[in-house]
């Protein structure tokens, strides 16, 4: 019974195995901003920034240490059904705490305009061209029903960029296989207070501050 665990430092957040490894593990962090709450204003105000990381993130950190020391309780124990039973919970506040940390970093007050050099390539060889990539991405995000994420990922197998939209707090790569390049969280916390339900207008505004220099250099780390 082989199961996978997150782990994260205060600056990346990836998948590693096995379990056993808990036993010795440090708990998890909120990363800090690399940026003020409101330095990305007017694109997504300070308030929601300040909630969004504060409050929303650190939960998925706080609940995820609480299960993490169950289920080495569960460990101990050799209680095999508690440790089935944990596997949403650690799901879910696994991938909200990976989401996250992707995401703080995929964003700038510097950012948006479009990508260079090979991440630009590629997004032209999968998708035709920038604004069809743009666009495909939209569609996907504002096609989420209720609350998830949009995503690119690179397909490692295949060689190519694609498109995908995970549920809830799903983490793209341990539900898809696909290594996280961008994410644009579409959960209302991330928008509401400033765009109300209007999640085109805060998808609209969001490619304002995309850190293409991020996404460009998760792109080279997983293509090595």
């Amino acid at each position: 019974f082989l199961v996978f665990f997150f782990f994260s430092s205060r600056s990346s957040a990836k998948l590693i195995a096995p379990l056993g490894c808990l036993v010795s593990r440090q708990k998890h962090t909120l990363p800090d901003l690399p940026y003020d709450y409101g330095a990305l204003e007017p694109h997504i105000n300070a308030e929601i920034m300040q909630l969004h990381h504060s409050k929303h993130h650190a939960t998925y950190v706080n609940n995820l240490n609480v299960t993490e020391e169950k289920y080495k309780e569960a460990l101990a124990k050799g209680d095999v059904t508690a440790q089935v039973s944990l596997q949403p919970a650690l799901k879910f506040n696994g991938g909200g705490h990976i989401n996250h940390t992707i995401f703080w970093t995929n964003l700038s007050p510097n950012g948006g305009g479009e990508p260079k050099g090979e991440l630009m390539e590629a997004i032209k060889r999968d998708f035709g061209s920038f604004p069809n990539f743009k666009e495909k991405l939209t569609a996907v995000s504002v096609g989420v029903q209720g609350s998830g994420w949009g995503w690119l990922g690179y397909n490692k197998e295949q060689g190519r960029l694609q498109i995908a939209a995970c549920a809830n707090q799903d983490p793209l790569q341990g539900t898809t296989g696909l290594i996280p390049l961008l994410g644009i969280d579409v959960w209302e916390h991330a928008y509401y207070l400033q765009y109300k339900n209007v999640r085109p207008d805060y998808l609209k505004a969001i490619w304002n501050v995309i850190n293409w220099e991020n996404v460009s250099s998760r792109y080279a780390a997983c293509k090595k």
